[in-house]
């Protein structure tokens, strides 16, 4: 009679670890920053049709890298639970550490699970507050930790060397547009540190925007208001943009 094969518990969770950060790693990077005026998410993404950055309230944005499959399906459970809470509780009640706790259990579950495999994806749930210290950004890998972020945060892809990039150069206070230029530069290096062009037609680009009088603040910013952020500085670039809405 064979020995039954052996693995420690410790050994497992290293192997699914390490099989679910492949998984991510093999997707496109994406950043998250704050700026004046809210919070920007900003992607290389050639789909116009599947997204990486979404809204799921008010307030509330949600950007995922990895697999779509299983990060829409956590898109969509995050809306639900959001609909629900609101419509059951208050609006406000509805908050992005709320979120953030409701996928770290299901994260969590799945990866200590013995009988699925974890799910390949790299999460971050913000938040746009009243004021820039009220802005909530939380990143959540795919064992079901929170991480608390400010400032700039990078998942998927080569995100430590694109995180690092950031925290040298990200400043409080920064507008729109210069946002948007610091976040395209660290995605357009290289693992190698050569850089890159990303064209605007293969970005995916959206922020969380406080000073809109909706109280929606999530904003897809495409086309030649895109164009625009890209080309010019950011305080004409956002007048441009009031004018517009």
């Amino acid at each position: 009679m064979s020995t039954p094969f052996y693995v420690s518990p410790q050994q497992a969770m290293a192997d699914r670890a390490e099989y679910a950060r492949k998984g991510i790693a093999r997707g496109r990077s994406l950043v998250v920053l704050q700026y004046a005026d809210g919070i920007v998410f900003v992607g290389e993404n050639p789909s116009r049709a599947l997204h990486k950055f979404s809204e799921i309230y008010d307030r509330i944005g949600f950007a995922a890298a990895g697999k779509y499959n299983e990060y829409e399906n956590l898109r969509i459970g995050g809306v639900r639970y959001a609909d629900l809470r609101g419509y059951t509780y208050d609006r406000d009640d509805v908050t992005a550490r709320g979120l953030a706790n409701v996928y770290a259990q299901t994260l969590g579950t799945i990866f200590s699970s013995a009988g699925e495999k974890p799910y390949e994806v790299e999460l971050v749930v913000a938040e746009v507050g009243e004021t820039p210290d009220g802005d909530q950004i939380y990143r959540l890998p795919h064992d079901g930790s929170i991480v608390d972020e400010h400032g700039s945060v990078a998942v998927g892809g080569n995100a430590e060397q694109i995180s690092s990039y950031l925290d040298q150069r990200h400043e409080d206070g920064m507008s729109l547009a210069d946002a948007l230029k610091l976040a395209v530069q660290a995605l357009s290096r290289d693992t190698n540190g050569t850089q890159r062009e990303i064209p605007a037609e293969r970005l995916e680009v959206a922020v969380l925007d406080r000073t809109r009088p909706q109280a929606r603040k999530f904003k897809r910013i495409v086309g030649r208001q895109l164009g625009r952020l890209l080309e010019t500085d950011g305080a004409s670039t956002e007048a441009e943009s009031s004018e517009e809405e």
